[in-house]
């Protein structure tokens, strides 16, 4: 029969290949976790639309009223990774005479005091439909990742920030 004393190094051993083992499976987990609960990153960010007629500029102002984006709601929906997911739609309506052949939306979730919580940029036309002929319209929907559960969501704003016509 073996003695206690000459099992003990063989214990030793196999308990520090358990603790090493144990620490080098919590360092991957805790860096799988990392990147999981990072929030989305707007890497992928859409070029701004070429040859557009930008908001705020002189050029856009006969056009505010008639290249327009109506009945905006929002449906917010809780992510495992602890934060929000908001998707905003609204329909663009081209009351022009003219052609839309390029669309940039801007859509936004704000607090109280206007200051956007979470934000994107997207250009609409001609990523998802190729044109909108005049007096007609189309459905737009935005996601919109990453929002914090303790961000005060007061409002949510959708906005075209640019247009183009053929």
């Amino acid at each position: 029969m073996a003695s206690p004393t000459t099992d003990e190094p063989e214990d030793n051993l196999r308990r520090k290949v358990f603790i090493i083992c144990g620490i080098i499976a919590a360092l991957l987990f805790a860096v799988i976790l990392f990147f999981l609960l990072r929030p989305a990153s707007n890497i992928n960010r859409a070029a701004l639309l070429e040859g557009a007629i930008r908001s705020g500029t002189p050029q856009f102002e006969p056009y505010l009223e008639s290249v327009r984006i109506d009945s905006v709601e929002a449906t917010e929906s809780p992510r495992a990774l602890g934060d929000i997911v908001m998707v905003l739609s609204g329909t663009a309506r081209n009351f022009t005479n003219r052609t839309i052949n390029g669309l940039e939306v801007r859509a936004s979730v704000v607090d109280i005091n206007g200051t956007p919580v979470k934000q994107r940029t997207e250009i609409i036309i001609p990523t998802r439909q190729t044109t909108l002929i005049p007096n007609k319209t189309m459905p737009i929907k935005l996601m919109l990742e990453g929002i914090p559960q303790s961000a005060n969501r007061a409002n949510i704003k959708m906005e075209v920030t640019a247009v183009r016509f053929e």
